[in-house]
């Protein structure tokens, strides 16, 4: 899953990063207002995490823009105000979530994945595809009960397969959910990415559309 990561505080920003990488993320990192509202408006990300007190253009200024546009991605807000009317505005701006500084970053983590998991249409934390099964909270995957072994790249690419059910996706579009911004693997890569995971979790279990994409199918 590619998030955006609105923060214009360094140290703050880099253990984010570093966090939500671990988590299986792959983030964009804005550092002022204008760039998180132009990120968001032109590119497609399963979330953003936005710092209400961003330089030139505020972090509530920059979620109407996107929410006025149209723009439906979860947004969770961080503040260092813990005031209920601020607050009540970032939700009546469009907010999803909302966490006051100082925070753990675990709980941004977790906050964050339930935010991508609700948007997609999964309430409970683990998502089974047959025996495949996605541990949000842990952040692993089980077949048949018992854990895999998913490199990175691995974890995202599967992921987001699960997140999409059985609809077929296009290379273009796990490209650009599963990479940072510019960042362009040719198809070569996702291929060779594809076949392992298919070895761990079963050939069948993601069948390849010709001239459409990838599908996760369900088996016991």
């Amino acid at each position: 899953m590619r998030v955006l990561l609105a923060e214009d505080d360094a140290e703050l920003a880099r253990q984010l990063a570093s966090a939500l990488t671990d988590a299986g993320f792959a983030v964009d990192h804005a550092v002022d207002g204008a760039d998180a509202e132009f990120r968001g408006q032109t590119e497609d990300y399963d979330a953003a995490v936005l710092d209400l007190g961003l330089p030139g253009m505020d972090g509530l200024s920059v979620l109407d823009a996107w929410r006025a546009a149209g723009r439906r991605l979860p947004v969770l807000v961080l503040t260092a105000r813990g005031r209920w009317h601020d607050k009540l505005a970032g939700f009546d701006a469009g907010a999803d979530d909302y966490l006051v500084k100082p925070f753990p970053v675990d709980e941004l983590v977790l906050r964050l994945r339930a935010l991508v998991r609700r948007a997609g249409g999964h309430a409970h934390p683990r998502i089974a595809r047959g025996a495949l099964v996605l541990d949000d909270n842990a952040g692993r995957f089980l077949l048949h009960g018992q854990p895999l072994s998913l490199t990175a790249q691995e974890h995202r690419i599967l992921a987001y397969l699960v997140h999409r059910g059985e609809a077929v996706v296009s290379r273009t579009e796990l490209g650009e959910h599963v990479y940072e911004q510019g960042y362009d693997p040719d198809s070569n890569v996702l291929d060779v990415l594809i076949g392992r995971i298919r070895r761990k979790i079963g050939a069948d279990r993601i069948v390849t559309e010709r001239g459409k994409g990838f599908r996760l199918v369900a088996l016991p």
